[in-house]
């Protein structure tokens, strides 16, 4: 991929068949932020999302893409962009879902978040404001069953350990360190955001309403449990992990 310059806002979008909802997506997002810059990072979609991912390309110099060779996973997709944003300079990286799931205009309240001096800001559905549209009660318990195990189990404060939807400060990211992150499913939205809390950063949670997608399916599955689940049994026996 070419080199870009510049110093503003980037949002890396992970994307695995979501061929309709990406160019929504893209619309969406530069209505409330026009002055950002949008990374897909795609995993070789069955479903054609390459194809109109590089037709967006052409049409729009905010966007980009990288291309993988298969199913890589979530964490993995993430650590690509934020490596690349971070190569051409960016100084603030947001992770948001393709699916629509996500308010592009919760964005500017996490900026506002970074702006009063936050280096991670996360769009938080179980803090007042926040909540959810769409789940049944089996995917509410698995959610907050999850934060509540995952804040417990790490002894940290933040009400929303699974959340997709942070916005880093390019500090933030550079004291994580993106390349040394173990997880690759949504255990890695709890590392990310446990290694942030202990190592010092000030992580600040910002009221969104998350909606559940209306096209396509959800990538959810038992192993991505497991995998959290198990994240943070290995965190509890070895102390830090690396935090």
């Amino acid at each position: 991929m070419e080199r870009v310059s510049n110093t503003g806002l980037l949002v890396v979008t992970p994307t695995l068949n979501e061929r309709d909802n990406v160019r929504v997506f893209a619309h969406g997002l530069f209505n409330s932020c026009p002055e950002a810059h949008l990374l897909f990072v795609d995993d070789n979609s069955p479903d054609g999302t390459g194809a109109v991912l590089d037709e967006l390309c052409a049409e729009d110099p905010r966007i980009h893409v990288l291309h993988r060779v298969g199913r890589l996973g979530l964490g993995s997709a993430y650590v690509a962009g934020f490596v690349w944003g971070l190569s051409n300079g960016y100084q603030r990286i947001a992770e948001m879902d393709a699916d629509l799931s996500h308010d592009p205009q919760d964005l500017p309240k996490l900026a506002a978040a970074l702006d009063a001096g936050a280096d991670l800001a996360l769009g938080s559905r179980n803090v007042a404001g926040g909540g959810v549209r769409g789940w049944g009660l089996g995917r509410h318990l698995l959610s907050k069953g999850g934060s509540a195990y995952s804040r417990l189990g790490l002894g940290v404060p933040v009400k929303d350990m699974t959340t997709g939807f942070k916005l880093y400060s390019r500090r933030a990211l550079l004291t994580i360190e993106p390349l040394s992150l173990r997880s690759n499913g949504y255990a890695f939205q709890i590392e990310t955001t446990a290694r942030a809390l202990r190592r010092g950063l000030r992580v600040v949670e910002v009221p969104i309403v998350f909606v559940d997608r209306r096209v396509g399916q959800s990538k959810m599955n038992l192993g991505i449990c497991v995998e959290a689940f198990g994240f943070v049994l290995r965190a509890r026996a070895k102390g830090a992990l690396g935090f």
